[in-house]
């Protein structure tokens, strides 16, 4: 039961991580507030199944493993996320947008 509790300590910190990420991004409206909460969320829970099944949470010496590996990488997910998708997505959009006004 100990482990379940720092697996939801671990999704509430990258979530929050998330909705941060997203409203301080400009370009959020490209993307919905889902994309940069969810990728950390995700991100964060297999990085922590994988050291939980790995053992490393009873190891000693290891036990700080399953609650600050996740939590980076749920952040570093979170804040990447976005700049991989977003940016793109603003510069097709006002590609697109462009060409259709010149259309007329």
């Amino acid at each position: 039961m100990e482990t379940v509790w720092s697996l939801v300590i671990v999704v509430l910190v990258v979530a929050a991580a998330g909705f941060i990420v997203w409203s301080l991004d400009h370009h959020h409206d490209v993307y919905g507030i889902v994309l940069p909460v969810g990728a950390a969320v995700a991100l964060a829970c297999l990085v922590w199944t994988v050291l939980i099944f790995a053992g490393t949470g009873y190891m000693a010496g290891l036990t700080w493993m399953p609650w600050a590996l996740p939590m980076a990488v749920g952040i570093v997910a979170a804040v990447a996320v976005p700049i991989v998708v977003g940016r793109p997505r603003t510069k097709h959009d006002v590609a697109l947008l462009t060409e259709l006004l010149k259309r007329g």
